[in-house]
């Protein structure tokens, strides 16, 4: 029986996005069971593979058209960290336009807000796309009948089992236990079957079994393609696999798997810290670990539509994320030029070549090596070996403050001076590691899911004036995926 074919593998009961126009447009790049059958290339399961990268892509209306309301215009990672944190405010100007995103930002939003009904779609059409990626890939016949030798079968596979922890991974942090998908579904029945959450546990464990199997069939190399860069790199996985271990407060195998990164030998701080950013360094420079690979002038469009929004007056920094940096800290200027309304880091340019463009070339990135680093002087410090932990936050502050200025000031005596060593105390180690997270990942996607595995975010935020409860740890599941379920998924406290 084929696969049923419908968007958004939350159950495959969405009926797509909420509106015919939607449920009869296919997602750019959905590769059907038909092709497969009916005329199985090695292009065919070549593409497969391929799309399943799309939904971490930035680009506009990856699925839907301009569905603001269903938070379908663009991935909704800024929202649900930077401006959930208060590092980020929806725009300088706060206007009418997008209003909805603020009541991720007061803590006042409802199971319908866009933010978490585009997140969760987005994610489930990933994992939709990349389950039938895995299925063509693990099937006894059709790799032969296309002509696809073993090798490239296993990297291609790894690729997609990385793809699908990484979409789990973000799902499991933003709702908890969710519906666990791990086959192309076959028929409504067996949708309803699966319509209920599975438990957190669960979604972690099979996180790390895809991670495991994914790491054992690439190369040792630091791209695992010299032809296409972008793809998923032992490396990739590795740094995932330690990741899933800081959220899990599994310390020794942080430490154990950034060693593990760290032998590679592919990876190391630029010399300058814009260079992760600049979109004329990408995949040269030594520190950028997975990023999607946006191109301009193709299609359909595959470039990053983001910086669209810039240009429209969103993403402007809160007065609190400002104030975290110290003095002359060159990283602050990087991030975000107030003057200008430009977050540098987030164009890939200084020169404002991309603001307002919906198909720029920078490229998103989601792990470089500085965040890394951070996880394991983390670990250090809670195996209590605060001396590692030090080193590992001076060697970031160090890179920092011999960084060349972005204006092309000279950086007085004194910026960023090193933590002393002789600190022992675990509470203050903690204080300036996550200042330096907050500092040096800013406007990355990282702080709220910070916030909260610290167990900090109640204090932090209501500090703020921000009305984070302890419910509030968990989003809300969209209420239109629950009604279609029938009820057999629960909803979180919201």
């Amino acid at each position: 029986m084929k696969p049923i074919h419908i968007i958004a593998a939350s159950l495959l009961l969405t009926g797509s996005i909420g509106c015919k126009k939607y449920l009869y447009e296919d997602p750019v790049g959905r590769i059907t069971p038909e092709q497969v059958d009916f005329d199985p290339k090695i292009g065919t399961l070549s593409s497969a593979v391929n799309f399943s990268y799309q939904l971490l892509s930035t680009r506009l209306n990856v699925i839907g058209n301009w569905a603001w309301n269903r938070g379908l215009v663009v991935r909704n990672d800024f929202i649900l960290q930077d401006i959930a944190a208060g590092d980020m405010q929806r725009k300088y100007n706060l206007d009418g336009d997008q209003a909805w995103m603020d009541e991720v930002a007061n803590f006042s939003f409802t199971p319908e807000g866009p933010a978490f009904i585009g997140q969760w779609l987005i994610n489930y059409e990933g994992i939709a796309r990349v389950n039938q990626a895995i299925a063509y890939l693990k099937d006894p016949e059709i790799p032969g009948k296309v002509g696809l030798d073993e090798v490239t079968r296993k990297r291609w596979l790894a690729e997609v089992l990385f793809l699908r922890a990484f979409y789990y991974f973000d799902l499991v942090n933003n709702y908890g236990a969710v519906p666990l998908l791990t086959q192309p579904l076959e028929n409504f029945e067996q949708a309803y079957e699966l319509a209920k959450r599975a438990p957190v546990e669960e979604v972690w464990k099979q996180i790390s079994t895809d991670l495991t199997e994914a790491r054992d069939y690439l190369p040792a190399t630091k791209f695992s393609d010299n032809n296409d860069k972008w793809r998923v790199s032992k490396g990739a996985v590795i740094a995932l696999q330690a990741k899933v271990a800081l959220y899990n407060q599994k310390w020794s195998d942080v430490i154990t798997l950034v060693n593990d990164l760290e032998t590679l030998g592919f990876y190391d701080l630029n010399d300058n810290y814009f260079d992760s950013f600049d979109q004329t360094k990408e995949y040269a420079d030594k520190e950028v670990i997975f990023a999607f690979d946006h191109k301009t002038g193709q299609l359909p469009r595959n470039g990053n539509g983001f910086t669209a929004l810039i240009g429209w007056g969103f993403i402007a920094p809160t007065t609190n994320f400002l104030n975290e940096f110290e003095a002359n800290d060159p990283r602050k200027l990087y991030t975000v030029n107030v003057a200008q309304q430009a977050p540098y880091k987030l164009l890939g340019t200084l020169d404002n070549t991309n603001k307002g463009n919906e198909d720029a070339p920078n490229n998103k990135l989601y792990i470089r090596f500085a965040d890394v680093l951070l996880w394991k002087a983390e670990a250090y410090n809670e195996s209590t070996n605060p001396l590692e932990a030090i080193k590992i936050i001076n060697r970031i502050r160090e890179r920092a403050r011999t960084t060349v200025t972005a204006d092309g000031s000279v950086i007085p005596a004194g910026t960023l001076p090193a933590r002393s060593e002789a600190v022992t105390d675990k509470a203050q180690i903690n204080t300036w590691l996550r200042h330096e997270r907050r500092v040096e990942l800013g406007f990355e996607n990282q702080r709220f899911n910070d916030l909260k595995r610290w167990k900090i975010a109640k204090d932090v935020l209501n500090a703020m004036g921000r009305n984070f409860q302890d419910k509030h740890y968990l989003y809300p599941i969209p209420q239109s995926e629950i009604d279609r379920a029938g009820g057999t998924i629960t909803q979180n406290d919201y």
